[in-house]
């Protein structure tokens, strides 16, 4: 049972939302096993990539010049989605705290959402089960997205460097798994 490994590439990529596909950083980085992967670059997800069917009905339009993106994939068997969105929620949850620890006041985090005080939308995020794993992205704007149909903030807005963020969060991740592995790889049984 291998622990989960994590990168933040240094150079920029696009997300289109096809790195939500199954062995993504495993194809493109040589990741087998549970990853997270971070890197930096455009987003632009068009309605064929789209997971969630009420932004495909609202014709929404995710995309943002300049994200900070997340993507993490686990190999549970079988595969749980619910599973997958529980860890998602963790993650929003790990970046909140890591924003608040950087001096972001009045961060507001709603599900998988983050938002400011003003109600400026900073993230995206989905979870999806594929055929052998589940996996998340997970984007926060590095600068705002406009003509996107919401008001949106960006970590330039917070005064906050992406990368040194990207690498706390990661590590934040990497640790709060292991603490999951542990955990229940030594609590014996309920009689």
């Amino acid at each position: 049972m291998a622990s989960l490994t994590t990168e933040f590439l240094r150079r920029a990529l696009a997300y289109d939302g096809t790195q939500i596909g199954p062995l993504w950083a495993y194809r493109e980085f040589g990741r087998q096993g549970d990853s997270l992967v971070a890197f930096v670059g455009r987003c632009s997800i068009p309605t064929k990539h789209m997971i969630d069917l009420e932004d495909v009905r609202r014709r929404a339009k995710i995309a943002s010049p300049k994200m900070l993106h997340f993507i993490a994939e686990h190999f549970d068997a079988p595969p749980d989605l619910e599973k997958a969105v529980l860890r998602q929620r963790v993650f929003a949850t790990l970046v909140h705290e890591e924003l608040r620890a950087r001096g972001a006041e009045g961060i507001r985090r709603s599900g998988d959402d983050l938002f400011t005080p003003r109600e400026e939308k900073l993230s995206i995020s989905i979870a999806a089960a594929t055929p052998v794993s589940t996996k998340f992205h997970f984007g926060i704007n590095v600068v705002r997205a406009k003509g996107v149909g919401v008001k949106t903030a960006g970590l330039e807005d917070l005064k906050i460097d992406p990368v040194p963020f990207a690498e706390s969060v990661l590590e934040s991740y990497r640790l709060e798994m292991e603490g999951v592995r542990d955990a229940r790889t030594r609590a014996r049984g309920a009689l």
